[in-house]
């Protein structure tokens, strides 16, 4: 049965060796199998026509059937395109070509009756379709519903453009009946009511409607996820057992000292809720993987404090590792600040440290004189040495590299404890699958208090007036951000945009009446502190920024941000941005400015900073517009490796096959029963070709 399954591509009619060659290389296509796992990306509807008429009206892609009129090419060179005037019994529309005008010329002659399959957009006052799919109108060719799947140049110079594709997939769906092993139990089969896998796999791929292909689909995803889960919840519960960590038995005088006698307010909810989370972890004996996600100013620094404040009372040392030399001292300070009172030592390392400093943090950490460590990268470096490292909080950790991380992780004999806090919130289906084998707890409540910032989008015209309220806001005592965006490919042009916009906010606000601070990449990273430091102490009024402080900086005094040319900024970093005024008890004002010509995603993204400070519900746009790789990076999104689930659009599958594979592994640890045979061995060849970066989080 499983044999057929493996035959190599070239066997299948339509494709032979060379053929063979290219679909491995360019489609990773070996086996039969591997194509029936290249699933359409989407579906076109041959049974239904529109007419020119009703084009405007529509949305999406439609077919049309008329004749052509008339055809010339226009331009020459790069800019050669070829134009064709469609008409049916209704109007006229053209289509039009940039690639390819040579296949064109040959296919459509003036008068023949066609077939179009396009998109009509409109350019001025003229509407057109921009390469439509063409064929020439058959009266004996039954109406179908056809799949569509991605394809490249390469490909479709060999016969393999989607139409090609389609047609092995074909060839391959009609010989399968028969011949395709179940992979799921009976009663799951039954209790969600899925196809049967041959039946999904062939209608997948000759679907006869869209119901048939959306059932196919959803049994395929339901199956790949499902294995995603079952696939984390195992490597979750391996580790486990492995790493065996250090057990916090009690809360300790530490902590009860602290809590009772310096907490600088009364926790929230949320935070309660989380703390006892960490505290169940810590006693378990195994090592805590925890992910901490929380909103700008949710309170997560404190939790940190909290939890290290368990280590520390059960006897062992805590690190705090900070992804940039502000963030850490901002750490340390806010830290030391708390503890004042108390009998604990905290120090700090980072690059800057000068090495006789460095020398004596080394001999007193490693005797045990040192309760919590803060610093950056400095924390993994060989000749840092603890001598009993029981907890780990790494902040922001999309910032190091797991390899970074790997290397703290390796600090002590047995693993210790890892929190990793973030405030870019990950979306719910993302942390449940790329962040699957790690436990997450939310704080989803800010500090009574806080005022919400008002968000609005400004135009240039606006900045007269935006500097006046500057001004006021100034005169009461506030101070102001103004960010430029950095452009990687170009740091002298976003110098050069720095230095503009620094020039015309020091016309605006001149000296002495006006303090301004600069901040960018080019300074040395003293320059940079001692910029922020005159800033944070309120001696300037304004920082004229690029995105530098988007991470860390904590000036409660700072009631606005003015983010220039923000259509250029991502979603969450336009989050991040603003998170950093609205820390005081004053209300806070973002204006996000932008010039006239704004694409969708930008306008998107710009309404949706102005509708909500929720960074949750910011997080689902941002990850509808981006997708997870962009949002995890390739190699964590990699990892997924997804063939036809979207963690967009599928996040009620994925909480589904979440609670299936919970439900799987609670009556079958082992999954050692018959029914779940298939599923082992699958499982064991995934988890053999993956590495397995849980233990850091």
């Amino acid at each position: 049965m499983q044999t057929y399954l493996q035959t190599p591509i070239e066997y299948l009619k339509g494709v032979g060796s060379a053929r063979a060659v290219l679909l491995q290389k360019e489609l990773g296509v070996k086996t039969f199998e591997d194509l029936l796992e290249y699933y359409p990306f989407r579906y076109v509807d041959r049974t239904r026509f529109h007419t020119v008429r009703e084009l405007r009206q529509l949305e999406g892609f439609a077919q049309l059937r008329g004749r052509i009129t008339r055809i010339h090419t226009t331009g020459a060179g790069r800019g050669k395109r070829m134009v064709a005037s469609f008409t049916d019994a209704t109007g006229s529309i053209d289509l039009v070509w940039f690639k390819g005008l040579k296949w064109i010329e040959k296919s459509i002659k003036v008068g023949s009756e066609i077939l179009v399959y396009g998109k009509a957009k409109r350019f001025g006052s003229n509407w057109n379709i921009t390469h439509p799919e063409i064929e020439d109108f058959n009266p004996n060719q039954a109406a179908r519903f056809e799949p569509v799947y991605h394809s490249g140049e390469k490909l479709t110079a060999k016969g393999l453009s989607t139409k090609g594709i389609a047609k092995l997939t074909q060839n391959l769906v009609a010989n399968i009946k028969g011949k395709i092993p179940e992979t799921l139990p009976h009663e799951v089969i039954e209790h969600y009511r899925l196809m049967p896998r041959e039946e999904a796999l062939i209608k997948v791929h000759a679907p006869l409607n869209i119901e048939e292909a959306k059932r196919a689909q959803f049994r395929l995803k339901f199956e790949e996820l499902l294995f995603l889960q079952l696939e984390l919840l195992m490597r979750k519960k391996i580790m486990a057992a492995k790493s065996q960590g250090f057990s916090f038995e009690q809360v300790g005088d530490v902590f009860n000292d602290f809590y009772a006698n310096y907490l600088p307010f009364e926790l929230t909810g949320a935070q309660k809720r989380v703390l006892k989370e960490i505290r169940m972890d810590l006693r378990k004996g195994e090592q805590m993987n925890r992910l901490l996600q929380g909103d700008v100013g949710s309170g997560k620094t404190l939790v940190a404090l909290l939890t290290m404040l368990f280590a520390v009372g059960n006897g062992f040392q805590a690190a705090i590792m900070a992804p940039t030399e502000i963030l850490a001292k901002q750490h340390f300070e806010s830290i030391s600040e708390l503890v004042a009172k108390m009998d604990l030592k905290v120090a700090i390392l980072t690059g800057s440290s000068r090495t006789k400093e460095r020398r004596i943090l080394h001999e007193a950490l490693e005797a045990g004189e040192i309760d919590i460590l803060i610093g950056t990268h400095a924390l993994i470096e060989p000749k840092v040495k603890f001598k009993n490292l029981g907890l780990v909080v790494i902040d922001e950790q999309h910032r190091f590299g797991v390899a970074q991380r790997a290397k703290l992780q390796k600090k002590n004999t047995r693993p210790p404890h890892v929190l990793v806090m973030t405030a870019t919130p990950i979306p719910r289906t993302l942390a449940m699958t790329a962040y699957g084998d790690l436990d997450v707890s939310v704080i989803d409540e800010l500090p009574p208090g806080r005022k919400p910032v008002e968000t609005q989008h400004r135009y240039e015209k606006a900045r007269p007036q935006i500097f006046s309220f500057l001004k006021r806001e100034i005169e009461k005592g506030r101070q102001v951000y103004v960010v430029y965006p950095l452009i990687e490919e170009s740091e002298s042009m976003d110098y050069l945009n720095l230095m503009d916009g620094y020039e015309s906010i020091q016309r605006s606000f001149p000296r002495p009446e006006y303090q301004i601070s600069m901040v960018h990449g080019k300074m040395k990273p003293e320059d940079k502190e001692f910029e922020m430091q005159m800033f944070a102490s309120g001696k300037t009024q304004i920082m004229v920024a690029t995105t530098v402080i988007e991470v860390g900086v904590n000036v409660p005094n700072a009631s606005v941000m003015i983010i220039e040319s923000s259509e250029r900024f991502g979603l969450s970093q336009l989050h991040q941005l603003r998170g950093r005024v609205g820390r005081g008890a004053e209300k806070s004002y973002c204006f996000l400015m932008s010039g006239d010509k704004i694409s969708k995603e930008g306008k998107r993204r710009l309404e949706t900073m102005v509708e909500t400070n929720d960074g949750f519900k910011i997080s689902e746009v941002d990850l509808e517009l981006r997708g997870p790789g962009d949002i995890m990076g390739t190699q964590q999104s990699g990892l997924l490796n997804l063939k036809i689930a979207d963690l967009v659009t599928d996040g009620p599958i994925v909480t589904i096959a979440r609670e299936t594979a919970r439900n799987m592994l609670k009556l079958d640890p082992k999954l050692q029963e018959p029914k779940h045979a298939f599923i082992r061995t699958k499982l064991k060849t995934i988890m053999r070709s993956k590495p397995n970066w849980s233990k850091i989080a």
